[in-house]
């Protein structure tokens, strides 16, 4: 026989094996019910992920809060009362569409602006806090934001008690032109007037805070800290690349490298925010010595 027969009359049938269908392999896990970590790649339950103030329990990689998140996780439950909630954009400059596309992040997100403001406690200290939120418009500061922050600052002046803001923002509102570039200086006057009389103001960058907002209220802070990892920084990479005509290091507007150059006077886990505000607000006021009004 010739060995080519031999292999032939011999070979080796090959297994079948069942193969599961996409759906199916679906439907086996929930959509949601996972999270996979941008940076250390590992997969966790999302609901582990949000009692962690979410947070990556492997790499601590800080994932993106919306402002409805971040009061939960700051201030003390049953203390906010939100301010001047019924603002809403107009459209000064007949920008086309720009009030559908409005419309469209009011239903999405059950938001009316991109900042919410209000008065609450944090660790038994009465605050006024703005909270700026980037799945509206990118957290993009057009006049009602600027106004509803400017209206946060005064109110904390009229109460005696710190502001505390939380910036998250793509810059200002390109729909507004320059009436939004104008809630720069609105925004800069009324924290030097409140800085004036004795107030205390505390900034926390979240990721990312850019353009005209870390050109001013950001960056206004008695104390500037940021999250890890957050990018801070005004004009983009490539822009200013191509201006100086040089490669920017790596961690080039990183929260990092800020601190690294005198820009923050720290960087605070969100693990660790409350206790680390709590200190600085027993250090500034002391509990009690302010009587709700």
């Amino acid at each position: 026989m010739a060995l080519k027969d031999l292999f032939t009359k011999n070979q080796v049938k090959k297994k079948k094996y069942a193969t599961i269908p996409t759906e199916a392999a679906k439907n086996d896990v929930p959509e949601g019910i996972m999270t996979k970590c941008p940076s250390c790649k590992k997969i966790m339950y999302t609901k582990e992920l949000s009692k962690n103030v979410k947070v990556c329990l492997h790499c601590e990689h800080h994932f993106p809060m919306n402002s409805k998140e971040r009061i939960a996780s700051f201030i003390d439950e049953g203390s906010f009362q939100e301010l001047n909630e019924n603002m809403i954009s107009g459209n000064p400059l007949q920008f086309p569409g720009y009030l559908e596309k409005l419309e469209a992040d009011r239903q999405k997100t059950s938001l009316n602006e991109a900042v919410i403001t209000g008065i609450g406690t944090v660790g038994g200290h009465k605050i006024v806090t703005a909270i700026m939120d980037s799945t509206f418009r990118m957290g993009s500061m057009g006049s009602v934001v600027g106004e509803k922050i400017t209206l946060a600052i005064e109110k904390a002046d009229e109460l005696s008690v710190p502001f505390i803001i939380f910036t998250a923002s793509g810059g200002a509102r390109m729909q507004e032109g320059a009436l939004s570039l104008m809630q720069m200086a609105k925004t800069s006057v009324a924290l030097k007037k409140f800085s004036n009389h004795g107030g205390l103001i505390i900034s926390i960058m979240t990721h990312p805070t850019t353009g005209g907002v870390s050109a001013s209220f950001a960056s206004l802070g008695d104390f500037n800290f940021a999250e890890p990892g957050a990018l801070i920084g005004f004009a983009g990479r490539r822009v200013i690349e191509q201006s100086i005509r040089e490669k920017l290091p790596e961690d080039f507007q990183t929260a990092e490298f800020l601190l690294k150059h005198g820009q923050l006077d720290a960087i605070i886990s969100r693990l660790d925010l409350v206790e680390k505000i709590t200190d600085i607000l027993d250090i500034h006021q002391p509990r009690g010595e302010i009587t709700w009004q």
